[in-house]
Parts: C-alpha cells; structure tokens; sequence
C-alpha cells in the first residue's frame, strides 16, 4: 500500500543552518538549533549541528531522549517550561531549561542536589507577547530568590515574542532585555552566559544591524527548516524553503459539479465550506486528510493545480487545468508552512523519506 510520504532533505537542512549561523555569528549570537517542528528526529539534529548550531533545544522530553538514544551528540535545551512534577526527569534529560516559576526552580534544585547534578537555567521575561515569562517588574524579586538555589545555576535571561500574541522583536523590547541582564549582573555579582533574545521572527532586526550587542542567542527553528523568517513568512535570502515536500497519490479522477447538491448541514468538523460555482471540473481525490496535515498549509509545487477542501482522509484537488498531466496513480508533491509541518510530522500515517546529496 502506498502512504502519503514527506521527503525530507538534509543537505538543503544543513545549507540553512549554516547560512544562518553564519548571519548570526558576524554579531556575536550564538544559534540553538529547534527540533520541536520535526519531533526530535535525530537526523534532522545531525544536519543542523553539521551546519554550525551550537546546541539542540526541543520542548518535548521524548523528543530529546529520543535523539540521545540515537546518538545525538549535542548539549540539549528543554525548550518548553518543566512540569512542576517531572523535575527529576528533567535534570536527568536535559542539561538546560527555560524556567519562569520560583516553585518549579525549587523542585529542579532539589532534584539536580539529590543526583549530585548541577542544572542550568534560562529565567524568561514576558516583553509583551503573553507567552511564558516573568513580568520585569517582578524579575528582581524573582532572582533574589532563585540565585541562591542549590543544584541550580542561573546561566541567561531569555525571552520569546511573535509566537503567542504576535508582538515582534524590536529595538525597544531586545534593548530592555540586555539593560535586564545588565542589572541582575550588577546586583546579584553573577555573570550571564546567555541573553537569548530571538526565534526565527528576529532575523530581519539582526540583519537591519539594529540588535543589541548584549543579545548573544538565537533559537531558530522554522527559518532552518523551511528557509523562512517568521514575521511576514518571506523566504530568507540564501536558504531553500523546499527542504520538506509532502508526497500523496491521486485515488480518484472524475468529473464532478463543483457545487454539492442538495441541502446542506455542517461537515464532519463541525464547519460550513464554501464552494465557488465552477461549473463541472476535474476533481481528484488524493490519500491524505486533516487527520494528517493542517490542509490551510499546503500547496501543490504544481501551479495549475487548487486545493478544493478536505475530510479526515481525503484531499481534494482542481485538477483540470493540469490536462493529462494527472492521472489516478499519479504522485502530487506539496510545499508547506510550519503548521503543515507539525502536523505532518506528528501523524503515523505519513511515512517519512530522508535524502542528502542534491545539494551542490
């Protein structure tokens, strides 16, 4: 039986890590490769660290043993806040984490003590976004607290902007991040190995010039997997953005109205399509669905081809324009977005397909 495949390109992978780290190294930032998008495969991890990333950081806990049991030979982030009840697991999977709750730095201290460990943290600071973070009004009552923790040691400060509410990094929020840093230095007498400022949305500042020199860490994800920043979705100079091509088969090619008939009630997913009257087109129905992809992210890398809609299992496509090009058996390739991604590479269903080499 053939599945809906996901080609996914390594070389191309490595080619926009290293572009990228290249773009951050000429300003001091230091790149963490993110792996969550593609659920800690551990040869996409490997392409990134060929490409110059300095660390691996993931939000799932599965995702990271999953690469250390593969031989991943990277220093590893928890990229997602530590379960207030998994902090054993957490000191013993990953070597830092990003943390904004005084009881949960409690608990990886105590934790870390009981195994001899010591764990690095990231304290992160909400500039705006509404995600995870400590307010800036709090933060200096916070590390009053935490700096004197045992097992622990506060390594950076951290924030993420445009994933949540949509806010961008900019010269005011990154300026405020490093007078931040500054101030917990000065007061406390420790020294701040990281200043993470930026994800793949902070690309267009750094290469405007307008970072600040404190910022001196990155976590790029989307724009090494798909070659884009993550602001207006552009495709970023120097990278391929078809590094992941979703592959299905065409199961049936028939002429149909494209309009339904009949009276109408709401689809499986609780929705009301919209069809547009098209008169009779060439309709083919392909072997993937919503229960595999975010159908909203994909498009056919063949132009003259539409995507109508979709069910759990089903794709369908206006197929007319493309003639004879499109034949019940024939392979449809898709580019997508990050969403697509995800899902895609969350879903059992569609078997994954690793190539290197055709990149010069």
């Amino acid at each position: 039986m053939t599945y809906p495949w996901l080609r996914i390109d390594l070389d191309m992978i490595e080619h926009n890590s290293r572009t990228l780290v290249a773009l951050c190294g000429k300003q001091g930032i230091t790149v963490t490769g993110v792996t969550k998008a593609v659920c800690g495969n551990p040869e996409v991890a490997n392409a990134m660290l060929r490409g110059g990333v300095a660390s691996i950081a993931d939000s799932r806990l599965e995702n990271i043993h999953r690469m250390q049991a593969a031989g991943v030979a990277a220093a590893f982030m928890l990229l997602w806040l530590p379960p207030l009840t998994g902090a054993d697991i957490v000191v013993e999977t990953a070597g830092l984490s990003l943390n904004s709750e005084l009881c949960v730095l409690e608990a990886l201290s105590a934790a870390a003590a009981r195994r001899g460990l010591r764990h690095d943290v990231i304290l992160m600071l909400d500039l705006g976004d509404l995600r995870e973070g400590i307010l800036p009004a709090d933060l200096m009552p916070f590390v009053q607290q935490a700096v004197g923790l045992p097992g622990v040691r506060i390594v950076g400060i951290g924030t993420n902007l445009a994933c949540f509410s949509g806010v961008p990094p900019g010269t005011a929020n990154m300026r405020l991040l490093a007078q931040l840093a500054d101030a917990i230095e000065q007061r406390f007498g420790i020294s701040l190995q990281w200043v993470s400022g930026i994800n793949s949305s902070g690309l267009g500042l750094l290469s405007a010039g307008h970072m600040p020199a404190r910022i001196n860490h990155a976590r790029l994800g989307e724009s090494i997997l798909l070659g884009r920043e993550t602001l207006h979705r552009r495709p970023w100079p120097g990278t391929f953005q078809d590094a992941f091509l979703l592959h299905a088969e065409v199961l049936e090619l028939k002429r149909k109205p494209s309009l339904p008939a009949g009276e109408r009630c709401e689809d499986a997913f609780g929705q009301h399509p919209l069809f547009e009257d098209r008169g009779e087109i060439k309709r083919a129905l392909l072997n993937i669905g919503r229960e595999d992809v975010d159908i909203a992210g994909i498009q056919p890398t063949d132009a003259r081809l539409r995507v109508i809609g979709a069910s759990s299992g089903y794709l369908a496509l206006d197929a007319g324009a493309a003639g004879d090009d499109v034949r019940v058996g024939s392979e449809i390739a898709f580019t997508l977005n990050y969403a697509a991604l995800v899902a895609t590479m969350t879903s059992e269903y569609v078997k994954k397909r690793l190539i290197s080499g055709n990149v010069n």
